[in-house]
C-alpha cells in the first residue's frame, strides 16, 4: 500500500493547483474538506463543507455536471489534493486544489468568513444557493434573517409559502381567517385531505414546518381589516398579496403606504394571472392601477367564475421569485410594471405602470385607514 507521501506525490502530479491570488470565488464550487473544528475558525466566502470520506458522493449530489469548475481547499493544501484526485478518478474534468490551503490564503490577507452564523447543516441545505454569485453566504444569511408576510393561505399563498420556506426565509407569517374545504384542494397545495375543516393558517404553518423546520412561522388567524392591518404588517419586511378580493388588496396597499413596505401583488381569474411589485412612493401603487373598488357584480370570485387549478401555482411561484429578488437585492423586480400571464396560450405581457397624481393613497401623505365596508 502506498504511503501518505506517495499518495500525495501522485495527486500533485495529477491535479492542477491554483494560487490563492488567482482563485475566482464566484466560479464553480469551492469545497472545504477540513474537519468541523477547523471550519469553525473561518472559511472562504461561498465555500461548502464536504467531509473527506464523502467527497465523491456529496460532490456528485451538488453538481451532476462533470465539467463544472470545482476547487478544493484544506489547511495547507494536502488533503485538498487527495480529494481533487478522487474526483478526477471519478470522471470529473475541471478540478483544482488551492495551493497552500487556507493558511496561505489568510497570510495574504484574503477574505474569510466566520462559520458561526451558518452551520454545516445549513450550508448543505442551501448549497445550491450559496454557490450562486448573486446569493452566496451573505445572501443566504439575508434570507434567514428576513420576515415575509403572506396574506392569504390559499391558491397563491400556497406555492409562495412553500418556496419561500424551501429557500430559507427565516420568518414567514400567514394571514387567513378561513378553514380548508374540499373544493380548495384543486389548487391550494399547502393543504391536504386530512386538513379539511382545519384553519388554513394552522394547516399552512404545519406544512411549512415539514418543508423546513428551521423556519419560524406565525399563524395570524384573523380577518385582516382597518383596525388590525398596521399591527399585523408592521412586524415584516415585505408583504405578499395572495388574496382573492379587491377590498383586502386595497387595505394591504394602504397599510403598506403607512409602513413604507413593498408589496408583491398577485391575482388570478379563470385562465389569466397578474403580477406586480409596488414600492411605496417610488412606483405606482395598487390604487393607481385600480382607483375605485369595482361593484361586486363585476368582480366574481373563484367560486363563481372558476379558476384553472395550476394557474395559482404559476403566479404564486412568481410572487415568491419577486420576493426573494427584493430580499436579496438582485435582478430586476417588477417595480412599476404589471405582468399578465395567459395559461391557455402560455404567453406573458408586461406593461409599465404610471403613478397617478390624484391617487388618494400615494400622491401625498397616506390617509388614515378607515374601518367599514370599504375594506371588508
Amino acid at each position: 500500500m502506498d504511503t501518505y507521501q506517495q499518495q500525495l506525490d501522485a495527486a500533485r502530479a495529477q491535479v492542477e493547483e491554483v494560487a490563492p491570488e488567482e482563485l475566482n470565488l464566484s466560479e464553480g464550487l469551492i469545497i472545504d474538506v477540513r474537519t468541523p473544528a477547523e471550519i469553525a475558525l473561518g472559511v472562504l466566502p461561498n465555500a461548502i463543507s464536504v467531509p473527506m470520506a464523502r467527497v465523491a458522493d456529496d460532490v456528485e449530489a451538488l453538481t451532476g455536471q462533470r465539467d463544472d469548475r470545482i476547487t478544493f481547499y484544506c489547511a495547507v493544501g494536502e488533503r485538498s489534493l487527495l480529494a481533487a484526485a478522487q474526483l478526477l478518478d471519478a470522471g470529473f474534468t475541471n478540478v483544482t486544489s488551492l495551493s497552500g490551503g487556507i493558511k496561505e490564503w489568510m497570510a495574504l490577507g484574503l477574505p474569510t468568513v466566520s462559520d458561526s452564523d451558518l452551520s454545516d447543516v445549513t450550508r448543505r441545505r442551501y448549497a445550491r444557493h450559496i454557490v450562486l454569485p448573486q446569493v452566496g453566504l451573505e445572501g443566504q444569511q439575508k434570507l434567514i434573517d428576513a420576515r415575509v408576510l403572506i396574506v392569504g393561505a390559499g391558491g397563491l399563498g400556497s406555492p409562495a409559502a412553500l418556496y419561500l420556506a424551501a429557500a430559507g426565509v427565516g420568518n414567514i407569517g400567514l394571514v387567513d381567517h378561513d378553514v380548508v374545504e374540499l373544493s380548495n384542494l384543486q389548487r391550494q397545495i399547502l393543504h391536504g385531505v386530512t386538513d379539511i375543516g382545519r384553519s388554513k393558517v394552522v394547516s399552512g404553518a404545519a406544512r411549512v414546518h415539514e418543508i423546513n423546520p428551521s423556519v419560524s412561522t406565525q399563524a395570524h388567524e384573523v380577518l385582516l381589516d382597518a383596525d388590525n392591518a398596521i399591527d399585523v404588517l408592521s412586524d415584516y419586511d415585505l408583504a405578499i398579496d395572495a388574496t382573492d378580493n379587491f377590498a383586502t388588496r386595497y387595505l394591504i396597499n394602504d397599510a403598506s403606504m403607512h409602513l413604507g413596505m413593498p408589496v408583491v401583488h398577485g391575482s388570478v381569474f379563470r385562465f389569466e394571472g397578474q403580477l406586480a411589485v409596488f414600492k411605496p412612493h417610488e412606483t405606482a401603487c395598487y390604487r393607481c392601477v385600480f382607483p375605485e373598488l369595482p361593484p361586486p357584480d363585476l368582480t366574481p370570485n373563484c367560486t363563481e367564475a372558476g379558476v384553472f387549478g395550476v394557474l395559482p401555482g404559476v403566479v404564486g411561484t412568481m410572487q415568491a421569485t419577486e420576493a426573494l429578488k427584493l430580499l436579496l437585492g438582485i435582478g430586476e423586480p417588477l417595480l412599476g410594471r404589471l405582468l399578465t400571464y395567459d395559461a391557455l396560450n402560455q404567453t406573458t405581457t408586461t406593461v409599465r405602470l404610471q403613478r397617478r397624481t390624484d391617487c388618494v393613497a400615494c400622491s401625498g401623505p397616506p390617509p388614515p385607514l378607515q374601518s367599514g365596508s370599504e375594506y371588508c
